[in-house]
C-alpha cells in the first residue's frame, strides 16, 4: 500500500505561483511513477504532469508545458509541482497519484493510489 498526502494548494492571482507537495508513505520503494492530475468543476479529471520515481523522466500536458515543473525528492519521498504563470483556467482540485508499474502515464487507470486532493484557485 502507498499513502499520498498533498499540501500547498491555495489562492493566487493570474501570473502568480504556487508549489504543491505530495508526501508518499508505505511501499515507497516499489513506486515506479507519480503524477499530478486536476479536476475542475463539471469537468473530467485530467493529466497534468508525470515523473518516474527512479530516473526522474518527466512529461507534461500541453496546457501546462513551460509553466509547470514536476520534480521529486527520493530522500523525502516527496513529489512537487511548481506552478508559475498561473491562469484562471488552472483553477481545479489537484490530485497526486502513484503506481507501482510503468503503463500509460497520462491515463487515470494507470495509477492505483491517489491523494485526497488540494484546491488551487486562480483569480483574474
Amino acid at each position: 500500500q502507498v499513502q499520498l498526502v498533498e499540501s500547498g494548494g491555495g489562492w493566487a492571482q493570474t501570473g502568480g505561483s504556487l508549489r504543491l507537495s505530495c508526501a508518499a508513505s508505505g511501499r515507497t520503494f516499489s513506486i515506479h511513477k507519480m503524477a499530478w492530475f486536476r479536476q475542475a468543476p463539471g469537468k473530467e479529471r485530467e493529466f497534468v504532469a508525470h515523473v518516474t520515481w527512479s530516473g526522474g523522466s518527466t512529461n507534461y500536458a500541453d496546457s501546462v508545458k513551460g509553466r509547470f515543473t514536476i520534480s521529486r525528492d527520493n530522500a523525502k519521498n516527496t513529489v512537487y509541482l511548481q506552478m508559475n504563470s498561473l491562469k484562471p483556467e488552472d483553477t481545479a482540485i489537484y490530485y497526486c497519484a502513484a503506481d507501482l508499474s510503468s503503463g500509460i502515464y497520462y491515463l487515470r487507470r494507470g495509477y492505483g493510489y491517489w491523494g485526497q486532493g488540494t484546491q488551487v484557485t486562480v483569480s483574474s
